[in-house]
């Protein structure tokens, strides 16, 4: 899903402007992902959750759960939004484009929630849930995301979105599936594989970053 959601990304951009049918059709197929999904969890066909058979998760009353989701939500994207309003002010302050800003800024701030999810999902050996979390993020920001914003204003994006962005994204989500399958049997990302990913995503930056020093020094 994750790869096909990411190609017709790919495609609508293929005319230098994500119009407001486009954006439809992105919310669309969110919905029906949403659709599908209730639909298999209704049934009882989807993934087991899978978290009762872990002695390290005490239980919790179902109302004092749903209080600690809901302050905890609060508080990530108050936190969250702090984080990116005093980023994006500092960045403008050096004059940044609002790509680049998008592309780093923005980008780890909305996604250090993320990163303390996943964190604290693997401590207690959820794997699942941490992996989930990030192909589900990812497939919200590019259906959800852009669909809703495609569709209150049309965008054109910067040329280098699809020249440098659109293929890097590509390419890493190639991988992560490729690390996630595996090549004997069930899948297992291991340190390796997660020091590539690292390694491909510091050296996406470190191209971002000569990029940002060549068009300040043509300025």
């Amino acid at each position: 899903l994750l790869l096909g959601i990411t190609a017709l990304a790919i495609w609508q951009l293929r005319d230098g402007l994500l119009g407001r049918p486009d954006a439809v059709a992105l919310l669309a197929v969110f919905a029906a992902i949403m659709g599908w999904s209730i639909y298999q969890g209704l049934r009882g066909t989807g993934d087991p959750l899978g978290v009762d058979d872990d002695p390290d998760i005490t239980p919790m009353p179902l109302l004092r759960a749903l209080a600690w989701l809901a302050i905890g939500v609060i508080a990530l994207a108050a936190s969250s939004r702090i984080l990116v309003w005093g980023a994006v002010e500092i960045a403008r302050g050096f004059g940044v484009s609002d790509l680049i800003i998008g592309l780093t800024v923005v980008a780890i701030g909305t996604s250090l929630p993320e990163l303390a999810a996943s964190l604290a999902a693997v401590r207690k050996r959820q794997h699942d849930l941490a992996l989930g979390n990030i192909v589900g993020s990812n497939m919200f920001n590019t259906l959800a995301v852009v669909g809703i914003t495609g569709s209150i204003q049309p965008t054109v994006p910067e040329a280098a979105l699809w020249t440098r962005d659109l293929p890097v994204m590509a390419v890493l989500t190639v991988l992560l599936v490729v690390f996630s399958i595996g090549r004997r049997g069930a899948g297992r990302i291991n340190r390796v594989e997660g020091a590539v990913l690292l390694t491909a995503y510091g050296s996406y930056m470190g191209w971002l970053l000569l990029t940002l020093r060549g068009a300040t020094g043509a300025s």
